[in-house]
């Protein structure tokens, strides 16, 4: 019997099959991370536009985060400083509270050229990049239609993930984004999501983008270099359970089909009805920075499945 078509993204795992784990902190770290928290909960601070913290940019300063960006600066404390403001700063002038909505980048997703399906082995969500089916020309919506897309993997990483994988297909005649287009993506991801890239999974790389692969590279930290992997076998190698990655470029057993109508307002309702949920076990918690994602994911019940029916668990229709 064939199998049926899936047309809705999967809901997360309530646990990651094998979590990632990062080496406990040394007591050096612990106080370095104690001294960029001390910095941004005194309640004199604002940022640069002198506007004090809004709740969703406190509920974003989580212990994690502040470790995410500490690993990022080396352990050093003064710079982490610096790059959480200049992300604070960025996310406001971004327009990621007002502007960046999911009406204003829907004209972006109408043909599925970024999909968020499944997660890997260690929890992480699946990111399809499709760049064949773009339809739009270059503009500053694409790019923030990249940086919505990333907002909902965030939203969709189980408690204890916190990084996410990229599957990208250059078949088919994909058309590849010009040099700067690419630099503004690479810096957004640098800058502002240090930490949050799991797994770079690439097929199909013709012998052009390898040179342009080559131009892009001395604009990517080393780190971010080792995480690309080029023609993987991901369900052989161990990366991806069959049922949580396409059946079509990637071999899996999720046969996928993307149908707008049925996709973009199932993805938008998870995404909500979690952020929602997380924000008030944030708030129960003191809604304050530093409060531990593990902390206020572990403290919400389980979610019900907005886009399930009951003739259609996980998002199978017949």
């Amino acid at each position: 019997m064939a199998e049926e078509n899936v047309y809705l993204p999967i809901h997360p795992p309530a646990e990651p099959a094998v979590p990632i784990s990062l080496p406990e902190l040394t007591d050096d770290q612990t106080k370095m991370q104690q001294e960029v928290q001390k910095h941004f909960e005194d309640p004199a601070y604002t940022p640069s536009d002198e506007k004090p913290l809004m709740d969703v940019e406190k509920m974003w300063l989580s212990y994690e985060c502040i470790l995410r960006y500490l690993r990022a600066s080396k352990w050093k404390v003064d710079v982490a400083i610096q790059r959480l403001e200049a992300t604070l700063k960025w996310r406001r002038e971004y327009g990621l509270y007002d502007t960046v909505t999911a009406e204003h980048v829907e004209p972006e997703a109408v043909t599925g050229k970024e999909i968020l399906l499944g997660f890997d082995v260690n929890g992480r969500p699946a990111l399809y990049l499709i760049p064949s089916r773009q339809n739009t020309t270059e503009s500053t919506r694409q790019i923030q239609f990249n940086v919505w897309m990333l907002e909902r993997c965030i939203n969709l990483m189980p408690q204890g993930v916190e990084s996410l994988d990229l599957l990208i297909n250059y078949a088919d005649k994909a058309k590849n984004p010009s040099f700067s287009t690419s630099r503004a993506v690479l810096s957004i991801l640098q800058d502002h999501y240090p930490e949050r890239l799991g797994l770079a999974l690439i097929l199909n790389v013709p012998w052009l983008l390898n040179t342009f692969f080559k131009l892009i590279t001395p604009f990517v930290d080393p780190v971010t270099r080792n995480k690309m992997k080029f023609n993987p076998q991901v369900i052989q190698d161990g990366i991806f359970a069959p049922e949580m990655v396409m059946t079509q470029w990637w071999g899996g057993a999720c046969n996928f089909e993307y149908e707008h109508d049925k996709y973009w307002p199932a993805l938008i309702a998870l995404c909500d009805e979690r952020t929602k949920a997380w924000t008030a076990a944030w708030q129960k918690l003191g809604g304050k920075v530093g409060i531990k994602e593990l902390d206020y994911k572990r403290g919400t019940p389980e979610l019900p499945d907005p886009i399930a029916s009951p003739s259609a668990p996980n998002g199978a229709e017949s």
